[in-house]
């Protein structure tokens, strides 16, 4: 479990110190109950519950919410060395996400207007990134097995009424820790594959 501030702190400082020839890095985590806000503040309904923290920060998007039970995935990437482009990238992350949940016999999908993956209109999985330099950082959260609740208390991502799932509630039984490795050894071989065409 790790604090969301220090994690951000540090993806900031990683990137800022970053030379052409850093290796990349995917961070792995689980963070304490915090409700995180995007760059995009615009009509941000707040949370109606103040006893989670509400923090700050420099990825794209609107609010969303991190808790025990979800995995958490960092990517710290030189993009233009990977010849990715951010569109790109949002589609390998969604469709990594989309093929490990179809392994489990789950259907799930993604939206042209909205990134992030959805199983029968509800979200499961949310994207958020941040580019400087050609680089990016932040990532994406997968629901496992986590106490939904607190997004109640927010409009999940901007949008009033989104729903939201995991795969607990979709009848899986999951280990967090195995669906982080899987999902991240899964990751690692579609970013590999993906990055040879524009």
């Amino acid at each position: 479990m790790t604090d969301f501030e220090a994690i951000c702190l540090a993806m900031q400082n990683f990137t800022a110190l970053r030379l052409s020839d850093t290796p990349d890095e995917l961070w792995l985590t689980e963070h304490s109950p915090v409700y995180s806000l995007g760059l995009n503040r615009k009509n941000v309904r707040l949370p109606i519950r103040d006893d989670i923290t509400l923090i700050s920060t420099d990825r794209g998007g609107k609010i969303t919410y991190h808790g025990p039970g979800q995995v958490i995935i960092y990517l710290l990437l030189d993009l233009k060395r990977a010849h990715l482009t951010i569109r790109k990238l949002v589609s390998v992350l969604e469709n990594t996400v989309i093929a490990l949940l179809a392994e489990h016999g789950i259907e799930a999908s993604a939206k042209s207007d909205a990134p992030g993956v959805y199983v029968q209109g509800a979200k499961i999985a949310s994207l958020g990134l941040r580019i400087k330099k050609n680089c990016c950082y932040h990532g994406l959260s997968l629901n496992v097995n986590m106490d939904l609740t607190p997004f109640e208390a927010i409009d999940p991502c901007g949008y009033a009424g989104l729903k939201v799932t995991q795969m607990k509630d979709l009848g899986l039984n999951t280990n967090v820790q195995a669906i982080a490795e899987l999902l991240a050894k899964k990751l690692i071989l579609n970013l590999a594959n993906g990055h040879t065409h524009d």
